[in-house]
């Protein structure tokens, strides 16, 4: 007797049954063959669409408590919804099973495919999430990625120093200038290719070349940083303009509405260098760097000069102690201690940055001890801006230890010698 796939099934018939008494399932199933024979015709022949393929196994489950038995009935389908309604529906002509009374009560016919149906567009949901949260990006997206990979791949490096900068340098006659090469990244992948990077704190000479001949704006974060690098532009290079990126944010990070609105709020050099000869004797009184106010008199060094100090051969036992205690405590800190003529610190900075600092303050530092090796690059900082000692760990070279107001000392002198190297 061939048998319905339940896959090819498109319609489920549920019934309910009662019995008034106990019969077995085999008496159910015969009454349905048996009761509904020649009632619907030859082509709705129970057994002959059973033989067909085109209703499935009657399926029944009983349950008999108290004499009485009760159970259901679920015959599959693949007839039309007319032929199926029919064929349900004479399943409650039965009205004996065996001895025993019974009632036969069609509860529903279940749609297949709308089940089927609610599966697939569920599922499709779930696919079309997926596709689209890891696979699919739009347009816009794809258009982005590309412009980024472009303009990223433009960045190269200009001038005898290699710095990091756009494509557009030597035919833009404005350029900006920048701390770092993720700066240029930034301002590349916003479409600005006449930007280039210093590569550090100290000043290339190919951005002092090049403010020679461009029109420079420089660009620098939003920090202390950003202005001692603005004051040493200032000194040794011809810049134009000046801006900055918002309070507490770098070049790197900001938008591209953030980068516009910094450029167009960009101020001419000379009123930035007008607003530093203006700066108040304790205008770094808050600064993180330093530990106390500057001291009276405090200039910058683009500010009226201080007279010419007189040089001096040694110190004397008061300093020599003094600069004696300080050297012990760097060792080992890669720190600057920076005093004034009193001998008191004015403030601790690493030795990275004491060539800035230095020069920031121009005027006001006596004396400068530090954990590191003393170059001719910062004796010559050191003699700029009138500093009496300069006392480090160990000396490049020989012979250069007094200067016009400067007097170079190392620790071993500091520990047993009155004289300087």
């Amino acid at each position: 007797m061939a048998k319905i796939s339940p896959v090819s099934a498109k319609y489920i018939v549920h019934a309910s049954i009662q019995i008034d008494g106990v019969v077995d399932r085999p008496d159910v199933i015969g009454a349905i063959f048996g009761q509904t024979e020649g009632l619907l015709g030859a082509d709705l022949e129970l057994r002959e669409l059973q033989r067909s393929g085109r209703i499935g196994r009657i399926e029944v489950d009983c349950d008999t408590r108290s004499g009485k038995t009760q159970g259901s009935i679920i015959i599959s389908s693949s007839l039309d919804k007319a032929e199926t309604a029919i064929v349900a529906a004479a399943l409650e002509i039965i009205q004996r099973i065996g001895p025993c009374n019974a009632k036969i009560k069609v509860e529903k016919i279940e749609d297949v495919r709308v089940s089927k149906r609610s599966a697939v567009i569920e599922r499709a949901k779930e696919l079309l999430k997926s596709l689209m949260d890891s696979t699919m990006p739009d347009s816009q997206e794809l258009t982005d990625e590309v412009a980024y990979s472009v303009r990223v791949m433009e960045i190269t490096e200009y001038g005898k120093d290699r710095l990091p900068a756009g494509p557009a340098i030597d035919d833009s006659e404005e350029v900006i200038v920048v701390e770092g090469r993720a700066d240029v990244l930034n301002l590349l992948k916003h479409g600005f290719k006449n930007c280039i990077a210093m590569n550090g704190t100290s000043v290339p000479q190919t951005i002092i070349e090049l403010s020679r001949k461009k029109t420079l704006t420089v660009f620098v974060d939003g920090d202390r940083g950003g202005d001692l690098i603005v004051k040493e532009l200032l000194m040794v290079a011809d810049i134009d303009f000046v801006t900055k990126a918002p309070d507490g944010k770098e070049v790197e990070e900001i938008t591209k509405k953030e980068i516009h609105k910094a450029i167009r709020a960009k101020v001419a050099a000379e009123q930035v260098k007008m607003d530093i000869g203006k700066e108040p004797v304790n205008a770094l009184r808050n600064k993180p760097t330093f530990q106390r106010p500057l001291p009276q008199g405090f200039r910058d060094q683009r500010g009226p000069p201080r007279p010419p100090m007189q040089p001096r051969s040694a110190m004397s036992p008061q300093e020599k102690e003094k600069f004696k205690s300080i050297i012990e405590d760097l060792i080992g800190t890669r720190g600057a201690c920076i005093l004034d003529q009193k001998l008191e610190v004015l403030g601790k900075v690493p030795t990275s940055e004491l060539q800035t600092t230095i020069k920031s303050l121009g005027a006001g530092v006596y004396a400068v001890a530090f954990d590191g090796e003393i170059d001719r690059e910062l004796i010559d900082v050191a003699e700029r801006t009138n500093i009496r000692f300069l006392i480090g760990m160990d000396a490049k070279s020989k012979g250069t230890g007094r200067t016009t107001v400067l007097t170079v000392f190392t620790s071993h002198h500091i520990g047993d010698l009155p004289c300087p190297i």
